[in-house]
């Protein structure tokens, strides 16, 4: 098809007809959902497929399942057998190791028929709140895949319209939050619905023949685009080398080395030189690394650039096999989106000199999950619980990085209080900013969070997150932001114990366990920062007037709140 055939009105009205169709998909899903992970937090994405599976659409919900979508969908039907799969099938999954990410995302995939004849496939991924494993919400310090919870190969789940019983039966049998899991299943079954009746409505109006021709345009209107974004960019060769803080199991760092070529045929990542897989939750499948590099390109481009295989062809990855940025069976991979946002980290640093105005200073750069759950001694209902807490951004060359904000390819958002006390024995007993967490800088970074629970029964508690050693890089003569604090508060004794960012701990009624996130890295030298910017953060609550003063140069006259300029200049030109 070529450019002079295309009406760009009727482009343009199908191109964001199928958007439409997968952002009804999320409406729906969201809708329907029970868990608070999913119908408040938005953990899931939607997308369509044609025939070919080729990307076509997606809501933008979670940019991090995106680049793993275009991964997992084609090697699921691929795997199970297209020719297997009739109007009104759909399949599950959640195989790490067929293009999957780590066992909570499962995924469900149903073909599209428009009158007998296929043209595409709507696809859901949702995180599950619990699948099965060694501890609630299926997140901890496992040595191996087969620990984390059920695997799902690429199976029949939806025969023909009706959901196989039998099936559910046997998923739900391993899971700990039945009636929430349950219901964001079938919140699942009605988004992909969803989705086939808006793409048939789609085809009613304009036939399958324009149907189809149109989207191959989209896809290579998508393609011309991304070549002159990528013609904007640096060419040349990028490397950086960046840690995990731990492995769960040992105080060994992992190593993480990202190299990146950009040059006429696109974008090459190569992650050689990254530690080999460990038997502990620090490792990422190929799909969660190609997500990262994936959204890491998407970040650099035009903000209104489709996202769809003629975008998804010009990144290449390398990720050799048996490192912990591709594992292979049996590595558990639970911790895999740690590394994930890492890694995101890793190749902006590389960049950075480079595209010094379009990068920002290293963020909190983790998932840092919160999961805990137990038997409701009111209810008798096993419960669990799942979320992901915000710390800072880094600093920009022009503005400050926010403060307590998902970072990267998170797009999740708050768990409300009152949602999470009045649905789970728990209660939210501190939620605030946390006070100097800044990397100082000419722009300072986003503050991080501080978030408690306090367990009015016995629960079991696991965090998996990181930045327990080292908090968030500065750039250009900007300052590293805190690193996080993850404690215990025994009811007990109410003495404040430490605690690793990857570990599972049983609580008695009145414990507490507190998460206090990193803060966002700084850009450019604290003692450029403009001094009224400081007197603003000080009188805010967010730094001390001694942290002005030591790390800032600013002298802050505590009784009139303002500067004392004389001063300031005195500590600025020793400085």
């Amino acid at each position: 098809m070529t450019t002079a055939t295309v009406d760009p009105i009727k482009f343009e009205v199908i191109r964001n007809a199928l958007t439409q169709a997968t952002e009804e998909m999320a409406i729906a899903l969201r809708r329907s959902a029970y868990s608070t992970n999913v119908k408040t937090r938005q953990d899931f994405s939607c997308a369509f497929f044609d025939r070919d599976l080729r990307s076509v659409a997606q809501a933008f919900t979670q940019p991090v399942h995106l680049g793993s979508f275009v991964r997992h969908v084609p090697i699921a039907i691929e795997r199970y057998g297209p020719e297997n799969l009739g109007p009104g099938d759909m399949i599950l999954s959640n195989d790490p190791y067929g293009g999957g990410v780590h066992l909570n995302d499962i995924s469900l995939i149903g073909p599209v028929y428009y009158q007998e004849q296929l043209v595409g496939y709507t696809a859901c991924l949702a995180h599950h709140v619990d699948v099965g494993g060694g501890a609630p919400a299926s997140v901890g310090a496992f040595r191996e895949v087969f620990q984390e919870g059920i695997i799902i190969p690429p199976i029949k789940f939806v025969k023909e319209g009706e959901l196989d019983d039998d099936l559910f039966r046997l998923v739900l049998s391993q899971i700990r939050s039945k009636r929430e899991t349950a219901g964001d299943f079938r919140a699942q079954i009605a988004s992909n619905r969803t989705g086939a009746i808006r793409i048939s409505e789609i085809i009613d109006r304009y036939g399958i023949e324009e149907f189809d021709r149109y989207i191959d345009e989209i896809i290579e209107y998508t393609d011309r685009r991304t070549r002159t974004e990528l013609e904007k960019l640096p060419r040349g060769v990028f490397e950086a080398e960046g840690f995990i803080d731990n492995d769960g199991f040992t105080d060994k760092v992992v190593k993480l080395a990202v190299k990146i070529t950009i040059d006429e045929n696109g974008v090459r990542f190569d992650t050689t030189g990254s530690d080999p897989q460990r038997r502990a939750p620090v490792n990422s499948t190929f799909a969660q690394t190609f997500s990262a590099c994936a959204y890491a390109l998407r970040a650099l481009m035009d903000k209104d650039l489709p996202v769809n295989d003629g975008f998804y062809r010009y990144v290449h990855v390398e990720a050799p096999e048996g490192t912990v940025t591709n594992c292979v069976h049996p590595a558990p991979v639970v911790g895999g989106w740690e590394t994930h946002v890492r890694l995101n980290d890793l190749i902006f640093e590389a960049l950075a000199p480079a595209l010094p105005d379009a990068i920002c200073a290293g963020t909190k750069a983790m998932q840092c999950h919160s999961g805990f759950g137990g038997e409701n001694v009111e209810t008798g209902e096993y419960y669990c619980f799942l979320e992901t807490i915000a710390g800072g951004y880094g600093a920009r060359s022009t503005s400050d990085g926010p403060d307590a904000v998902q970072t990267h390819g998170q797009n999740t958002e708050n768990a409300p209080i009152e949602e999470t006390e009045a649905n789970y024995p728990v209660r939210i007993t501190r939620y605030e900013l946390v006070p100097n967490s800044e990397g100082p800088g000419e722009f300072r970074g986003g503050l991080g969070l501080r978030r408690d629970y306090m367990f009015p029964e016995e629960a079991t508690f696991t965090i998996l997150a990181d930045r327990d050693k080292a908090g968030p890089r500065g750039l250009f003569e900007g300052e590293r932001g805190s690193k996080s604090v993850y404690a215990l508060i025994r009811a007990s004794d109410s003495e404040e114990q430490h605690l690793s960012s990857k570990t599972t701990v049983q609580l008695e009624p009145g414990d507490v366990i507190s998460y206090r996130t990193s803060g966002g890295g700084g850009y450019g030298a604290p003692f450029n920062r403009d001094a009224q910017a400081v007197l603003a953060d000080v009188s805010q609550g967010k730094i001390s007037t001694e942290r002005a003063r030591e790390r800032y140069g600013v002298e802050i006259d505590v009784s009139t709140q303002k500067v004392n300029e004389s001063v300031t200049e005195k500590l600025r030109s020793e400085r």
